[in-house]
């Protein structure tokens, strides 16, 4: 088995990924058709929207946590990655970017009505925020890196407290996705069966972040072996953005200031 990677930063070489990172590029796409002007990233990752954004716009600022590996082979002259921890942005001014694009991140912070606040602060009069995080509703288990997911009205409620204007979107997929999608729920019903006290939702975040993480990837490699040729064939494509309801995978908001 190859070296295991947090099953949080999506992979683009790894196959076991593909249903996932195809879901994930497609964020990207739609966002590139919107945006222009001075643009900031929430969220590098493994830093494959860079090359989609970074030609849509005059400035791309990009912010993570951790020094992503794109920084060393980031070719475009108006790029700028900013290693941070937010909320606050920091070194950002007020009403100085045009759009804030930020993908599978907010589940991640604990403050996240002061992070939605922030990204107020800096867009300009007109400007949005285009975002994704999962859908509550579809997910199979108790994601422990995340500190939270939104249904439909949770993430609306919260991003209307700072913005008038919300557009509600989401990201589903055709028969060979709900294919997939349907393999990986036995898969993990399979592996949740043995939590007969439901320690998943008893046990701290951290405790389970690990297992949580070695499992996924285990999962994803064998549904890999088992359908190569569906997992492989699963493109961008096969997903499409339309208005957000319960069987969307992920929630795509567009939130105007």
């Amino acid at each position: 088995m190859g070296k295991f990677q947090t099953a949080e930063r999506v992979s683009r070489t790894d196959l076991s990924d593909n249903y996932v990172f195809q879901r994930s590029i497609l964020a990207y796409v739609e966002a590139a058709k919107r945006i222009s002007g001075d643009v900031l990233e929430i969220g590098t990752g493994s830093g494959y929207g860079v090359d989609i954004i970074a030609p849509h716009c005059d400035t791309f600022i990009t912010i993570d946590k951790h020094r992503s590996p794109v920084v060393d082979h980031i070719k475009q002259e108006n790029v700028t990655f900013l290693e941070m921890k937010v909320p606050p942005l920091q070194q950002i001014e007020d009403e100085s970017v045009d759009y804030v694009v930020s993908f599978q991140v907010i589940e991640h912070i604990p403050k996240d009505q002061a992070l939605v606040k922030e990204i107020h602060r800096i867009l300009r009069k007109g400007g949005e925020f285009i975002v994704s995080t999962p859908n509550r509703k579809m997910s199979l288990t108790r994601n422990p890196w995340h500190v939270r997911e939104y249904t439909i009205e949770e993430f609306k409620k919260l991003l209307s407290e700072d913005f008038p204007h919300v557009e509600a979107l989401g990201v589903s997929g055709n028969e060979k996705i709900m294919q997939y999608y349907e393999k990986n729920k036995k898969s993990v019903e399979r592996i949740t069966r043995f939590d007969i006290f439901n320690l998943q939702y008893r046990l701290p975040r951290f405790v389970l972040q690990i297992p949580y993480d070695i499992l996924n990837r285990i999962n994803r490699r064998k549904l890999l072996k088992n359908n190569t040729s569906l997992v492989s064939d699963i493109s961008m494509d096969d997903y499409r953005i339309e208005k957000a309801h319960d069987r969307c995978f992920d929630l795509f908001y567009i939130a105007r200031k």
